[in-house]
């Protein structure tokens, strides 16, 4: 299975063939009749711990990320939403493949907080003023003038 390369995996990953386990069983999605008969469902798992595809910096960080999908130390994606066991097959590949990808990529940078502008504030405090001028205005005439 290929990872395409993305943010923290420049080069891109490819798992080996034989660390995927797949298991088949009855599907609960579309396919009429023949739900009850064919074993369209896909469940993959991957072995994050003894994979050879990641490095042990990129463990970690899979380890860590995924930490609440992860049974174990073991992904497991699940696929039914077609009617074949081929496209179940592809699409929980391609599942397994972009959060791996996501789980590797890097976190995003810390935000900087910003200072308003002089020039900011100042048109804050003029529209407060201003909008009390407003207010002051549709206050009742006072006895004394």
């Amino acid at each position: 299975m290929r990872v395409p390369p993305g943010p923290g995996v420049p080069q891109g990953l490819v798992v080996p063939e034989a660390e995927l386990m797949e298991q088949f069983s009855r599907s609960s999605g579309p396919g009429g009749q023949g739900v009850n008969t064919t074993d369209s469902r896909v469940q993959l798992s991957l072995d994050l711990a003894t994979t050879t595809a990641l490095t042990d910096r990129q463990r970690e960080r899979v380890l860590e990320r995924l930490a609440g999908r992860l049974v174990g130390t073991v992904l497991t994606v699940d696929a039914s939403e077609f009617r074949s066991q081929r496209r179940n097959r592809s699409a929980a590949r391609e599942r397994v493949a972009s959060l791996l990808r996501e789980a590797l990529s890097p976190p995003p940078p810390p935000r900087r907080p910003t200072k308003r502008t002089r020039g900011s504030q100042r048109r804050r405090l003029e529209a407060k003023s201003q909008r009390g001028q407003v207010k002051r205005g549709r206050a009742r005439p006072s006895d004394d003038g």
